[in-house]
């Protein structure tokens, strides 16, 4: 058993697609509520609650790592593009400056536009990168071509299993097993688990 209040818990639709990561409370809402479909995964904690009144005994919950409920959102499937933000940008480059190769704290990444705004660049996952301060200095307001600086890694559009994954922050193997089958096959994450 777990003994973190804090681990997240996947949530899923009922055909198994990932939509996000629930707090322990949401999750127990949705038992109560009976908004669960099935379970996955392992119990990772027990809730008591309060006794009743009538029947003299305590409520319990078991919670699993990953839980489906009742629905679906077919949309996720067609053409998501998830929110671009640096926190997850920084983890989906593994917090490598991509044109150095070095790793850094968030703090000292920032988002590199590959194609330049005041170029037509366009802040979209398929033209940013993380990159150091001082390699982002270096490049400045060219290409990589015009400033004589390597890529490292194309950059990509995370699908949603992805990006729930580059979301969660203490993933458990079960999770992360269950999120990897849904990461496409070329997937750069893959290699990272």
């Amino acid at each position: 058993m777990l003994n973190n209040l804090n681990q997240q818990i996947l949530r899923t639709d009922v055909s198994g697609m990932p939509l996000e990561w629930v707090s322990y409370q949401d999750a127990v809402r949705l038992y109560f509520n009976d908004q669960i479909a099935y379970t996955c995964g392992s119990n990772i904690m027990t809730i008591c609650g309060g006794i009743n009144a009538v029947t003299h005994r305590r409520s319990k919950v078991d919670v699993n790592s990953i839980i489906a409920t009742y629905g679906n959102n077919k949309n996720l499937a067609n053409r998501y593009s998830p929110p671009l933000n640096n926190t997850t940008l920084f983890k989906r480059d593994d917090h490598l400056c991509l044109y150095c190769g070095n790793k850094f704290h968030s703090e000292n990444l920032s988002r590199d536009h590959v194609t330049p705004l005041f170029q037509g660049g366009k802040d979209l996952w398929v033209n940013v990168v993380s990159a150091c301060k001082r390699c982002n200095n270096a490049k400045a307001g060219r290409t990589p071509e015009e400033a004589n600086m390597e890529l490292l890694a194309i950059p990509f559009a995370p699908t949603h299993a992805e990006y729930i994954f580059l979301q969660g922050k203490i993933i458990l193997f079960d999770q992360m097993e269950f999120l990897k089958q849904h990461f496409p096959r070329t997937s750069p994450l893959r290699n990272r688990l």
